[in-house]
C-alpha cells in the first residue's frame, strides 16, 4: 500500500474521541457535596408545580426498576461516577423547582416536535411533564396578548432564576425586521435580548438556534445567526442537531438542577457529555470502513449489506454527536441505521458544508493535527484537505496546523 493509504488508515483509526471523564476522586467528592447541598436547598423551596415525579411515572406505567435503570444510564451519560445516581434520581423529583421559558424564533418547530412525538412516554418525556415550563409558544393554551402577558409575568416573577430555551435562528438583516413578534412589533433580536437579560442561563436548542442552521445557508438573505453570536455575558449551552435529541435537553436541565451550573462545554459551547463523541467512532458500520468496504452507489451490494456510507456522503468522520448512542424515536434508530449517511447537522454551517451526497474530496474542513480522531476542543486546530487515494477512500491527504505560516504545507 502506498504512503497515502497508510496515512488514511493512521488518521481514521487513532484513539477514540471519547472525552476523558476521569477528573479525579477529589473533584468528584467536592462536586458530590456541592450537589447534595444544592438539592437540599431546592427541596426547601416551594414547588412551582404540585406534581410528584414518582406518581407521574407510576401512572404512566414506568416501574421503579425501569426508572432506576434510566437513572443509572443518565448518570453515565452526564459523565458522572455511579455514586451520583441517587442524587440524579433526587434531581428528577426537584425539576419542578426550576422555571423554564421556551421561545421559538426563525425555525420549523422541529425540536418541539421531537419532544412531542414519542410513541409511548419515556422518562425523558415525563420529566417535561414535571418541569415548570412557564412559557412555550406552541404548547401553551393561551395566545395573543394573553400569552405575552404570561411571558412578561414569568420574566418578572422569576428574574435571574429561569432557564431560557431558544429554538430557531435570529434574523439580523433589514434591522431584524424579517422576524417580529407581539403587538409592539418587537424584532426577534430585541425579543432575545430582553429575555436573555434576566435569565440564569440560555440553552440554544437545535442547529438553527446554535449556529444559524438552514436559515443561515448561503446566501442567507435574512442574516440568520445563532444565539451565541448575539448574547454576551451569560452562560450559554448549545444543543445542536436537526432536531436536537430530547435526551440531551433533559441532560442539560438535570445537570443544572443537580449542580446549579451548566455542564462542561466544548469550544463550541456544546455539552461534552453529549458532543464529546465522534459519530465515526460509535457507528455500527465502522468495521466496514476499517475493512475498506464501502457503498459505491445507492442500491448496490454494499448498500444491501450495510457497508460504510462514507463514499456516498456520510459525514460521520467530521461530526461530533451522541446520536449513534442515544438514537431517536424512543431509541429505535438513527440516520445511518436506516441507510442514510450522516449530514453533520450538529456542526456549524452544516447545510453548506456537509449536506450533500458526496465525500469530502475537495472540501477544506477543520481538523486537528494528527487526524480527526481527537477531542472536541482540539477539533478545529488545523486544516484538512481530503483527497481520493488508491483504495478509493476519500480521506485525509494532509493535516495542516492552524498557523498561517503552515497553510502552504499541504501534500
Amino acid at each position: 500500500m502506498n504512503d497515502n493509504i497508510e496515512r488514511v488508515r493512521e488518521v481514521f483509526t487513532q484513539k477514540s474521541t471519547r472525552v476523558d471523564t476521569n477528573k479525579g476522586d477529589e473533584f468528584y467528592k467536592s462536586l458530590f457535596e456541592k450537589s447534595k447541598a444544592r438539592l437540599k436547598l431546592l427541596r426547601e423551596q416551594k414547588p412551582l408545580r404540585n406534581i410528584d415525579m414518582m406518581e407521574v411515572i407510576e401512572t404512566e406505567g414506568v416501574n421503579r426498576r425501569d426508572f432506576m435503570k434510566w437513572v443509572s444510564a443518565t448518570t453515565a451519560t452526564l459523565m458522572l461516577p455511579p455514586m451520583f445516581a441517587p442524587l440524579v434520581a433526587e434531581a428528577t423529583e426537584l425539576m419542578n423547582r426550576v422555571p423554564v421559558i421556551w421561545i421559538e424564533l426563525q425555525d420549523c418547530a422541529g425540536n418541539t416536535e421531537a419532544l412531542l412525538r414519542s410513541s409511548a412516554p419515556t422518562v425523558d418525556d415525563l420529566l417535561f411533564d414535571v418541569l415548570s415550563l412557564e412559557f412555550h409558544h406552541a404548547l401553551m393554551a393561551c395566545a395573543g396578548n394573553d400569552a405575552e402577558h404570561q411571558l412578561d409575568d414569568a420574566v418578572e416573577h422569576f428574574k435571574g432564576k429561569y432557564l431560557l430555551f431558544v429554538e430557531g435562528s435570529i434574523p439580523t438583516a433589514m434591522n431584524g425586521n424579517y422576524g417580529t413578534i407581539g403587538p409592539s412589533g418587537e424584532t426577534f433580536q430585541e425579543h432575545l435580548a430582553r429575555l436573555s437579560k434576566d435569565a440564569a442561563a440560555i440553552v440554544a436548542v437545535g442547529t438553527c438556534a446554535t449556529f444559524g442552521g438552514v436559515p443561515a445557508a448561503s446566501p442567507n438573505p435574512t442574516g440568520a445567526v445563532g444565539v451565541m453570536d448575539l448574547v454576551k455575558g451569560k452562560p450559554i449551552v448549545n444543543i445542536p442537531a436537526c432536531p436536537a435529541n430530547p435526551a440531551n435537553m433533559v441532560g442539560v436541565i438535570l445537570h443544572y438542577v443537580l449542580t446549579g451550573q451548566v455542564p462542561e462545554l466544548d469550544s463550541l459551547l456544546r455539552p461534552k457529555f453529549a458532543f464529546g463523541y465522534r459519530i465515526h467512532d460509535n457507528c455500527e458500520r465502522r468495521a466496514h470502513f476499517d475493512a475498506g468496504e464501502f457503498v459505491e452507489e445507492w442500491g448496490d451490494e454494499g448498500a444491501k449489506n450495510n457497508w460504510c456510507l462514507y463514499k456516498v456522503g456520510c459525514k460521520g468522520p467530521m461530526t461530533f454527536n451522541n446520536c449513534s448512542i442515544i438514537r431517536y424515536n424512543d431509541g429505535a434508530n438513527w440516520p445511518v441505521g436506516v441507510g442514510r449517511g450522516c449530514i453533520g447537522c450538529s456542526e456549524p454551517d452544516f447545510w453548506d458544508k456537509y449536506a450533500y451526497e458526496r465525500p469530502m474530496a475537495t472540501a477544506r474542513i477543520k481538523a486537528p493535527t494528527g487526524g480527526v480522531e481527537k477531542t472536541v476542543d482540539e477539533f478545529g486546530l488545523g486544516l484538512l484537505t481530503a483527497t481520493a487515494v488508491g483504495i478509493g477512500v476519500h480521506a485525509i491527504a494532509s493535516v495542516v496546523a492552524g498557523k498561517k505560516s503552515n497553510e502552504n504545507e499541504e501534500r
